[in-house]
């Protein structure tokens, strides 16, 4: 299976996340998730949750990196999203009370990507996570499930 990788240079303001999630729409679009997908949803999210946090919490320059699938239309394997930036922290999942406004990003990766974790690169780190595409002879039925954090809900989506 061909794949293909793309790359964003981010700068440290918070005007780059919107600049990313439209980025990351036409990459998508251009290997065959299409925007009113449900998976190129989950996709964006995923893409605006991991820079908002390497634009907030480090204030560095950051790389987004996606890895695609190389052909359209092509509905196996898997979409794998990074962002690297030059501060070595570690990510620090935190757990946000009732009305508190931030905290919930990496709980969000957790339960909309199938695999995610971070690992150091070069004198920086790298934040990843990967979402699987459906398996031939898939049914294109989605299943959504609905999970809550506090008073905070969002739903995720799996092909079976």
């Amino acid at each position: 299976m061909q794949v293909l990788q793309v790359q964003l240079e981010i700068r440290p303001d918070p005007a780059e996340v919107g600049r990313a999630r439209r980025w990351a729409r036409s990459r998508l679009a251009g290997s065959g998730i299409e925007a009113d997908e449900p998976l190129a949803e989950t996709l964006i999210l995923l893409v605006s949750e991991l820079v908002t946090n390497a634009v907030v919490h480090t204030g560095c320059p950051a790389v987004l990196r996606l890895t695609l699938p190389g052909v359209p239309g092509e509905t196996v394997g898997t979409v794998r999203l990074e962002v690297a930036d030059s501060s070595a922290c570690p990510p620090t999942p935190r757990h946000a009370d009732g009305d508190e406004t931030n905290g919930r990003g990496l709980e969000l990766v957790d339960g909309l990507a199938d695999r995610w974790g971070w690992n150091l690169e070069g004198a920086g780190k790298s934040i990843w996570c990967e979402v699987d595409r459906c398996t031939p002879g898939a049914t294109t039925e989605a299943v959504y499930t609905t999970s809550t954090y506090g008073d905070f809900a969002y739903e995720a989506y799996e092909a079976v």
